[in-house]
């Protein structure tokens, strides 16, 4: 399965941040809320690359973990709601009509409600948990996965190909491997990439209203209402989270884009 010039873009903005986090975060000789009262919304330079924040705190230490944070969350949800809701859509076709209507039931009940809402809910459940997050997105995000397995896998199953495989004496798992697995892993490669834009906008908009992360952990949308307030006087302090967030959701849309 070969990639497009665009997805290739995307995948290098993505690696590229990944890059910065990673260095970031190993190399910078400032610990993340190391705070300097007399150096405050400094301009970059050669002591302070990304500037300092309004309690004097290094930018790049914060920006670097805040990418982190971001990334191991959207990739944590990709893989899980991804391989729960590919099990369960396949499941679902080949496990007979009652757990298909069972499975049906449960995602109806979960798509009448609105996701964000679902996952307001964690977030109040135990504020500025990291896991509960992580949960709450997971489980709005399997449903998509499930929806389009199923109905992939439907007409996968009725081919003729499949069922000469069946005939002959194939497993189930050889069986997935060689005709449902081929038909459905684009549109799962599609989704996920969607579906990590959607976490990082998530938990970026989550700490907008302060009931995500909780400070001092540095984080994407809860660094941009902290930062908003000084946006006359250090206006490259508020660009630097926001510039990042349309990067990575950007670099994601991209990869997300029809193979070729």
């Amino acid at each position: 399965m070969k990639m497009t010039p665009s997805q290739w873009s995307g995948l290098c903005i993505l690696l590229g941040l990944l890059a910065f986090s990673l260095l970031g975060i190993s190399l910078s000789s400032y610990s993340l809320s190391q705070q300097n009262l007399n150096a405050i919304l400094e301009a970059p330079s050669a002591a302070h690359w990304l500037g300092t924040d309004q309690y004097g705190r290094s930018m790049l230490t914060r920006m670097a973990q805040a990418v982190g944070l971001s990334f191991a969350l959207s990739l944590m949800c990709m893989l899980t709601s991804s391989l729960l809701g590919t099990a369960l859509g396949v499941w679902a076709v080949w496990g007979g009509k009652r757990l298909d209507t069972a499975l049906g039931i449960v995602v109806n009940i979960l798509l009448a409600l609105p996701g964000l809402v679902v996952v307001l809910l964690f977030a109040a459940i135990v504020p500025g948990s990291f896991l509960m997050l992580y949960l709450a997105i997971s489980l709005v995000q399997w449903v998509e996965y499930f929806r389009v397995v199923r109905a992939i896998t439907q007409g996968v199953i009725q081919s003729p190909a499949r069922q000469s495989s069946q005939m002959m004496g194939f497993g189930r798992w050889y069986q997935f491997k060689r005709h449902i697995w081929p038909a459905i892993s684009p549109s799962v490669f599609t989704l996920a990439a969607f579906g990590g834009a959607n976490a990082i906008l998530t938990m970026a908009s989550l700490g907008f209203v302060y009931v995500g992360i909780q400070p001092p952990v540095a984080e994407l949308g809860l660094m941009t209402v902290e930062l908003f307030p000084y946006y006359s006087d250090a206006p490259w302090l508020l660009a630097q989270p926001l510039v990042v967030i349309a990067l990575m959701v950007f670099a994601f849309h991209l990869l997300a884009g029809k193979r070729a």
